[in-house]
């Protein structure tokens, strides 16, 4: 028995090595460690020093695991890793693993502080090391180290200690050191770490941010977390693709919308199971209805809705019923598959989103129909507008039922919480109102939907059930309604495939050869395994520091190695020969940039640019001839053929989804497929969906392509979809008895709902590995965390009513606490106040000086351009590729390049007919009053204001310099 118990300690502390390396403070868990022998410990020691930390991690954990074990040795090292300040390390290897969007916002904080180092390092060391000691950020022998480190190597060299020591602890950390950071007067590296005073103004109707919860009792380290995420990444609120229009039918057999016939409703018919879990709705009971993906949430959302509006009438009382959604798309799939086909025409429905919102007025959408589809921003908008008193506004009083869906999303920041923040304070009036024998406030009916609320990370089910109280308490449900888990169970088969390295994997090691020659080029010592994530992050670290700096040898050897990077990992999960033509592509547009259209003007090539590309060119024609060797192959690829060969010859009318983690891949799975002549003879036909957001370096597809391909997979014309995460929520194929898990798993509310795409009794559900994804180990956590959903939800349903209106009303007035202090930390955000004249751009490629913020105009509050004469002398004009983005009053037609080094400046816009270089920041070093800002992304990252673009001055000098042309 404690030969089992070892071994599975073993692959705990294994499976998780490459993160312990960066965890784990080798020499003080060293002095707590009996068992590891003092000739051990000193060649550990050694290594530390010769070779730094994580190399010593690694000979740490390699004693720890070495064979025969001590009794006790596994509880000795935990001990140790907790009491030498190394807890996060500790819960690891206790298989206390957090939720996914816990662990990679932790991730991000970590990352955060590595990015902006070269600024953080100027604290007072002295007084923030107290407060980190003080709020056990860090221990007491960390204390002294870096105390020392001070002493004898300076403020920076103690500073790097103590940004090094924090990051290793559980997350929260981020949030205790913002607040240190104000305390102790670092104000400016405060608004630096949070973005400064980020843009609220959203574009209405654009996707809700997905909110991440956690059990660290610092509640704001979830804000902390949302703004990295906002630095870090590109813009846009969705760390997955965005969502897209489903123009189908829900799986009960109904009518589309456009089979309604003689403008007469379709009748709404529920089955027993629906109608059990929406009488306490019917009774005009707040509730939220937790059913699988495919079991007809949203039609007995519409049913509810259309009882709530005929009793209604039926009294003499005006209904409005309002569907909110996190995803544009959704709001035309609820609209057309929905509501309008069952509620017209005895009652009006219309769909409010994004672009619709422009051209008529929400407020008068709301008073003119019965029931709006919309999503959520939108609605939060317009309830802002109504308490600030700014515009005309509407009230929570004006609508008598509101249906969330998705609701698992009411959590923290995000904007259902928004939305229902205000209803629990307006509740709480209420209580106050009615003591005192005043009129109250009236408040809409409640209804939410969800395949699965998830536990929020908890490893334990007293935690799991708080989770999910929360969400209730956040959405005042009187009762989560579901089924018992053995009427919910569906026979579906589930197998995870795992995979073996390959034997031989020579193509991978001629990248890797390319990268260790730019490394020595460069002079670079790589920190991370070649094609890992902690490599990624260490190249991207370099390139920023190099930008800052002015280093484009360094920086054009990142760029590069980059790419490469990403060409390891395309190798392990697609064809070598897919990988070798994103790298073939990536130079060949590179080599684009160093020429003009007209020849006449020279663009610079560096030294180390004409190493790099000679570099790939020398080895391209050996990565060509093993690129075609299939014995080569990637095992993966060939778990997956052999899969999908197996579906399709032994099922009649085989339907599946392959879901992958990026656009890329999906795309080169879907050309593999259609290649290869195995599939086309089992008629297997192939078609790709992605996301439509412009987050990805790769073509988004078009709402329009996206129905078409759809389409064909409901009639049967495409029969196998390959898709990323944005065919998770929402989708509904009836047929559908194949889904494939390809080299990526989400938390367990996405394996929950990418098991639901299988609707079939026969379907399958097969999760196949991919090197270095650990995707088996993570669905294997996911079924834990899924039973302890499960058990959860049995467990709040076996509450006596008095107790769940208890817990209920605690979580609410923590909720609304928690909403308060999220206020006053906006409200100390920092405001855009610099001197455009102080902010001065140069290019990111080869330093030239560009412009000014005086010389930068804004075009509809999006667009900066520069439109000085002086700047047109810097830049060459470029054809594009890609489609064309033409809307009413502009259009962006090709793109302009540094006419010195040939760097990627932005696009050439035409507004109103005035041609307008339009300029994307991420191409610029942005300097403030002299000194290089660390980190500037996006346009919300400067802290100015520029000034409004005068369309009637510079069309007035378009004309007089016409004028003087024709004289």
């Amino acid at each position: 028995m404690a030969a089992d118990s070892d071994e599975m300690h073993e692959r705990l502390i294994k499976s998780f090595q490459p993160r312990l390396r960066n965890l784990i403070a080798v020499q003080q868990v060293l002095d707590l460690l009996d068992f590891v022998t003092p000739d051990q410990k000193e060649r550990i020691r050694q290594k530390n020093t010769n070779e730094g930390n994580r190399a010593a991690a690694d000979a740490l954990v390699t004693a720890v695991i070495q064979k025969p074990h001590q009794a006790g040795w596994f509880r000795a090292f935990v001990d140790a890793l907790e009491g030498s300040g190394c807890g996060y390390a500790a819960d690891y290897i206790q298989n206390k693993i957090p939720e996914p969007e816990v662990e990679t916002e932790n991730d991000n904080c970590v990352r955060l502080i590595q990015i902006l180092s070269p600024s953080l390092v100027d604290m007072k060391v002295a007084e923030v090391r107290v407060h980190c000691l003080s709020q056990e950020l860090i221990t007491q022998d960390d204390s002294e180290i870096i105390a020392a480190a001070t002493r004898n190597h300076g403020a920076k060299t103690g500073a790097r200690e103590l940004l090094g020591r924090i990051v290793r602890g559980r997350p929260g950390w981020f949030s205790k050191f913002l607040s240190i950071l104000l305390e102790t007067q670092h104000t400016k590296l405060y608004y630096e770490l949070t973005g400064g005073s980020p843009d609220c103004d959203k574009q209405a109707g654009e996707s809700e941010t997905p909110s991440l919860t956690q059990e660290d009792p610092c509640k704001s380290s979830v804000l902390a977390g949302r703004k990295i995420r906002q630095q870090i990444q590109t813009r846009g609120e969705y760390k997955g693709e965005m969502s897209i229009i489903l123009p189908l039918c829900v799986s009960d057999g109904a009518r589309c919308a456009g089979a309604a016939r003689d403008g007469e409703a379709d009748d709404i018919t529920l089955r027993d199971y629906q109608m059990k879990v929406v009488r306490p709705a019917l009774e005009g009971k707040n509730i939220i209805i937790c059913l699988p993906t495919g079991w007809g949430k949203t039609r007995a959302a519409v049913y509810v809705a259309k009882k709530h509006l005929d009793s209604r009438k039926a009294a003499g009382q005006t209904g409005k019923v309002a569907v909110l959604v996190n995803k544009i798309p959704l709001v035309e799939q609820h609209y057309s598959a929905e509501f309008l086909p069952f509620l017209k025409p005895m009652y009006k429905v219309e769909r409010v989103s994004g672009a619709s919102q422009l051209k008529i007025s929400f407020v008068d959408t709301l008073r003119k129909n019965d029931v709006i589809i919309c999503t959520a921003q939108i609605l939060e908008n317009y309830l802002d507008r109504s308490r600030t008193g700014e515009d005309e506004g509407v009230n929570l009083s004006d609508l008598s039922l509101i249906i969330v869906d998705e609701c698992h999303h009411t959590q923290k920041e995000g904007v259902y919480n928004e939305i229902m923040v205000r209803y629990l304070k307006q509740k709480i009036k209420n209580a106050k109102l009615k003591k005192e024998q005043k009129p109250t406030v009236p408040l809409p009916q409640i209804l939410g939907l969800t395949a699965s609320p998830g536990v929020g990370g908890a490893t334990k089910l007293d935690k799991a059930v708080e989770h999910i109280l929360r969400i209730c308490a956040n959405l005042d449900a009187s009762k989560i309604m579901t089924l018992p888990p053995d009427q919910l169970k569906r026979d579906s088969k589930k197998t995870v495939k795992p995979v073996e390295d390959r034997k031989e994997d020579p193509f991978g090691d001629v990248i890797k050869k390319i990268m260790n020659a730019i490394h020595y080029h460069a002079q670079l010592k790589p920190n991370g395994d070649l094609g890992s994530q902690i490599y990624e992050q260490w190249v991207v670290q370099m390139e920023r520091k190099a930008v800052l700096e002015g280093d484009h040898k360094v920086r054009a050897c990142a760029e590069h190695l980059r790419q490469y990077n990403e060409g390891l990992g395309l190798s392990n999960t697609i064809r070598m020969w897919d990988a070798l033509n994103f790298l073939n592509k990536y130079h060949e547009e590179e080599m684009k940039n160093k020429t003009t259209p007209d020849e006449e003007q020279v663009i610079q090539i560096t030294d180390t640019e004409r190493f790099l590309f000679n570099l790939f060119k020398e080895y391209k024609e050996e990565l060509h001839k093993l690129a075609n060797n299939p014995d080569y192959e990637n095992k993966s690829l060939s778990i997956l053929r052999t899969k999908i060969l197996q579906e399709f010859s032994t099922r009649q009318d085989a339907r599946g989804i392959v879901f992958t983690k990026t656009r890329r891949v999906a795309i080169a799975l879907t050309q593999w497929i259609q290649e290869n002549p195995k599939f086309a003879d089992l008629d297997v036909k192939a078609a790709y969906v992605i996301g439509g957001g412009d987050q990805s370096v790769v073509k988004p597809m078009t709402a329009a392509e996206q129905k078409d391909v759809l389409t064909k997979f409901r009639s049967g014309e495409v029969n196998l979809l390959i898709a990323t995460s944005v065919a998770e929520e929402g989708l509904d194929i009836p047929k559908c008895n194949v889904v494939i898990r390809y080299g990526h798993v989400g938390n367990e509310i996405s394996m929950i709902q990418t098991e639901g795409r299988g609707r079939a009794e026969d379907s399958t559900y097969t999760v196949v590995d991919v090197k270095d994804s650990g995707v088996a180990e993570k669905e294997c956590v996911n079924e834990y965390r899924k039973d302890m959903m499960n058990k959860a939800i049995d467990k709040i349903g076996a509450l006596k009513q008095d107790a769940y209106d208890k817990k209920i009303q605690e979580f609410q007035i923590q909720a609304i606490m928690e909403y308060r202090l999220r206020m006053k930390m906006k409200q100390k955000e920092d405001i855009k106040n610099e001197d455009p004249s102080e902010v001065k751009f140069s290019c990111r490629g080869c330093s030239q000086e560009v412009c000014t913020g005086e010389d930068i105009e804004v075009i509809e509050d999006i667009h900066r351009v520069n439109v000085t004469p002086q700047f047109r002398e810097l830049f060459i004009r470029k054809e594009s590729t890609k489609r064309k983005d033409s809307l009413l009053d502009y259009e962006t037609n090709g793109y302009i390049v540094c006419g010195k080094c040939g760097q990627r400046w932005g696009s050439m816009m035409y507004f109103r007919g005035i041609q307008c270089p339009s300029l994307h920041v991420k191409n610029f070093v942005v300097a403030i009053s002299g000194k290089n800002m660390p980190k500037c992304s996006k346009w919300t990252d400067v802290p100015a204001r520029f000034s409004a673009f005068d369309y009637v001055a510079h069309a007035d000098q378009l004309v007089e310099s016409s004028d003087e042309e024709d004289a």
